[in-house]
Protein backbone atom coordinates (compact mmCIF):
# COMPACT_ATOMS: atom_id res chain seq x y z
CA UNK A 1 0.00 0.00 0.00
CA UNK A 2 1.44 3.85 -0.91
CA UNK A 3 2.03 6.49 1.45
CA UNK A 4 -0.97 8.60 1.00
CA UNK A 5 0.36 10.97 3.21
CA UNK A 6 0.86 15.02 2.38
CA UNK A 7 3.92 15.41 5.06
CA UNK A 8 5.27 18.85 6.12
CA UNK A 9 8.58 17.97 4.04
CA UNK A 10 6.62 17.77 0.69
CA UNK A 11 5.13 21.17 1.21
CA UNK A 12 6.90 24.40 -0.79
CA UNK A 13 7.09 27.31 1.79
CA UNK A 14 10.48 28.63 1.53
CA UNK A 15 10.62 32.06 -0.30
CA UNK A 16 13.55 31.00 -1.81
CA UNK A 17 11.94 28.38 -3.40
CA UNK A 18 9.27 29.86 -5.06
CA UNK A 19 11.12 32.77 -6.07
CA UNK A 20 13.61 29.88 -8.12
CA UNK A 21 10.77 28.34 -9.19
CA UNK A 22 8.84 31.68 -10.53
CA UNK A 23 12.32 32.58 -11.88
CA UNK A 24 13.10 29.61 -13.58
CA UNK A 25 10.38 27.13 -14.01
CA UNK A 26 7.91 26.21 -17.14
CA UNK A 27 4.68 26.80 -17.15
CA UNK A 28 1.69 24.16 -18.07
CA UNK A 29 -2.07 24.79 -17.99
CA UNK A 30 -4.69 22.41 -18.95
CA UNK A 31 -8.40 23.39 -18.97
CA UNK A 32 -8.69 25.17 -15.10
CA UNK A 33 -5.64 24.44 -13.49
CA UNK A 34 -2.16 25.86 -14.29
CA UNK A 35 1.57 24.80 -12.78
CA UNK A 36 4.67 25.66 -12.89
CA UNK A 37 7.49 23.79 -12.40
CA UNK A 38 10.94 23.19 -12.04
CA UNK A 39 13.10 19.42 -12.10
CA UNK A 40 15.90 20.02 -10.25
CA UNK A 41 17.39 16.77 -11.66
CA UNK A 42 17.15 18.13 -15.04
CA UNK A 43 17.99 21.95 -14.50
CA UNK A 44 20.54 21.37 -11.05
CA UNK A 45 20.35 24.44 -9.59
CA UNK A 46 22.57 25.87 -6.85
CA UNK A 47 22.37 25.10 -3.18
CA UNK A 48 18.79 23.67 -4.21
CA UNK A 49 18.48 20.11 -3.38
CA UNK A 50 15.63 18.09 -2.20
CA UNK A 51 14.87 14.62 -1.34
CA UNK A 52 11.20 14.85 -2.30
CA UNK A 53 9.10 16.72 -4.55
CA UNK A 54 7.83 19.94 -2.97
CA UNK A 55 4.30 20.77 -4.01
CA UNK A 56 2.69 24.50 -3.45
CA UNK A 57 -1.15 25.74 -4.01
CA UNK A 58 -2.31 28.69 -4.82
CA UNK A 59 -5.56 30.42 -5.74
CA UNK A 60 -6.27 34.14 -7.06
CA UNK A 61 -7.80 36.42 -4.31
CA UNK A 62 -8.67 38.68 -7.85
CA UNK A 63 -11.42 35.58 -8.60
CA UNK A 64 -12.17 34.64 -5.31
CA UNK A 65 -12.88 37.22 -2.68
CA UNK A 66 -13.99 35.22 -0.08
CA UNK A 67 -10.96 33.49 1.86
CA UNK A 68 -13.70 30.31 2.15
CA UNK A 69 -13.41 29.78 -1.24
CA UNK A 70 -9.94 29.95 -2.12
CA UNK A 71 -9.35 27.51 1.15
CA UNK A 72 -12.00 25.35 -0.19
CA UNK A 73 -9.92 25.41 -3.61
CA UNK A 74 -6.88 25.02 -1.65
CA UNK A 75 -7.74 21.86 -0.50
CA UNK A 76 -9.12 20.36 -3.36
CA UNK A 77 -6.24 20.76 -5.03
CA UNK A 78 -3.82 19.47 -2.25
CA UNK A 79 -5.90 16.18 -2.35
CA UNK A 80 -6.13 15.78 -5.41
CA UNK A 81 -2.37 15.41 -5.13
CA UNK A 82 -2.10 13.76 -2.17
CA UNK A 83 -4.33 10.65 -3.44
CA UNK A 84 -2.30 10.75 -7.05
CA UNK A 85 1.08 11.42 -5.73
CA UNK A 86 2.69 8.52 -7.66
CA UNK A 87 1.71 9.74 -10.84
CA UNK A 88 2.59 13.20 -10.42
CA UNK A 89 6.44 12.47 -8.85
CA UNK A 90 6.43 9.86 -12.21
CA UNK A 91 5.16 12.82 -15.10
CA UNK A 92 7.99 15.77 -12.61
CA UNK A 93 10.46 13.98 -11.21
CA UNK A 94 11.35 13.06 -7.36
CA UNK A 95 13.91 16.18 -6.91
CA UNK A 96 11.71 18.97 -7.84
CA UNK A 97 9.55 21.70 -6.62
CA UNK A 98 5.89 23.07 -8.48
CA UNK A 99 3.18 24.60 -7.42
CA UNK A 100 -0.73 24.74 -8.96
CA UNK A 101 -2.87 26.92 -9.66
CA UNK A 102 -6.78 26.82 -10.24
CA UNK A 103 -7.42 29.50 -13.05
CA UNK A 104 -10.80 29.68 -13.11
CA UNK A 105 -13.12 32.60 -11.93
CA UNK A 106 -16.07 29.19 -11.45
CA UNK A 107 -15.64 27.60 -8.01
CA UNK A 108 -15.13 23.82 -9.08
CA UNK A 109 -19.02 21.59 -8.42
CA UNK A 110 -16.76 18.84 -6.35
CA UNK A 111 -13.56 17.81 -6.35
CA UNK A 112 -14.24 15.37 -9.52
CA UNK A 113 -13.77 17.98 -11.62
CA UNK A 114 -10.76 18.84 -10.08
CA UNK A 115 -9.46 15.61 -10.02
CA UNK A 116 -10.08 14.62 -14.01
CA UNK A 117 -8.66 18.07 -14.45
CA UNK A 118 -4.97 17.52 -12.32
CA UNK A 119 -5.25 13.72 -13.96
CA UNK A 120 -5.47 15.43 -17.66
CA UNK A 121 -2.55 17.76 -16.75
CA UNK A 122 -0.60 15.06 -15.19
CA UNK A 123 -1.12 12.88 -18.59
CA UNK A 124 -0.17 16.15 -20.81
CA UNK A 125 3.46 15.88 -19.74
CA UNK A 126 6.08 14.30 -22.07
Amino acid sequence: MSDLKLPKEEKLKHKKDITLLFEKGKWKTCDNLRIITLNLDKKPQEDFSFDRQKVGVSVSKRHFKKAVHRNRIKRLLRECYRLNKELFVEKFGTNSISMLFWVSTQKPAHFKIVEENFLKLCESVK
